[in-house]
């Protein structure tokens, strides 16, 4: 592997021994060494999750993940941005699930009934790059308690970094963003302003800004 200097640190990616400057992303680690990332750059803020990443540093075992664009290189450090993971989606029209014969509670079983299995390893937690108490949220999902389970969830950004750790094939980011939509729409208050602004909107109340707003682009 290149050795290091006072500016630069040698770390791997994807099998490959390169030398770069210190203090750069992952992701800039990579464009420095000339690699083509047709998948995995999205916001480079750490929100969209695209970047996902698993590695390795020098002198520890331990497989870690992370997202690219949030990762500083150091000397040692071994990595490869995670494949796509193949990872099940289900679809369910929020319209479909009404209050009353279909419980969007017990929906969740419908859609996600491997949710029921977790084993309580906390390998999902681990793998967080957001730190989020994975395991905390699938269980109350689980027991219905929505409200703390989607507060929970409310950092994902569906790396789906928690999916192939999950001895019972949770996808639990699925299950968060289930359980995020179903609160919203089922069991949080529309504040009375929103409402409102809803009411101008259909009203016709802007539709002369909005004209002009479309004719200035």
């Amino acid at each position: 592997m290149p050795q290091a200097t006072s500016t630069s640190v040698s770390v791997e990616i994807m099998g490959r021994p390169y030398r770069v400057p210190q203090g750069i992303t992952l992701v800039q680690a990579m464009w420095h060494t000339g690699h083509e990332m047709i998948r995995g750059i999205g916001c480079l803020g750490g929100v969209c999750g695209a970047c996902a990443t698993l590695y390795r540093t020098e002198g520890d075992h331990t497989l870690k993940s992370g997202l690219a664009c949030q990762l500083i290189v150091e000397e040692g450090l071994s990595f490869a941005l995670s494949a796509p993971l193949p990872v099940r989606k289900p679809i369910y029209p929020m319209s479909l699930l009404e209050t009353g014969p279909s419980d969007p509670k017990q929906d969740l079983f419908t859609y996600f009934p491997e949710a029921a299995s977790c084993r309580n390893c906390n390998a999902c937690t681990e793998a967080c790059p957001q730190g989020i108490d994975v395991r905390t949220g699938i269980w109350k999902a689980v027991f219905g308690d929505f409200k703390d389970a989607a507060d929970l969830f409310l950092p994902c950004v569906m790396c789906h970094l928690c999916v192939p750790v999950c001895i019972a094939n949770i996808s639990s980011d699925q299950v968060g963003l289930y359980v995020r939509r179903a609160q919203g729409v089922f069991f949080t208050p529309i504040p009375d302003q929103l409402n409102t602004r809803i009411s101008e909107i259909e009203s016709g109340r802007f539709d002369a800004q909005w004209a002009e707003m479309e004719a200035s682009l």
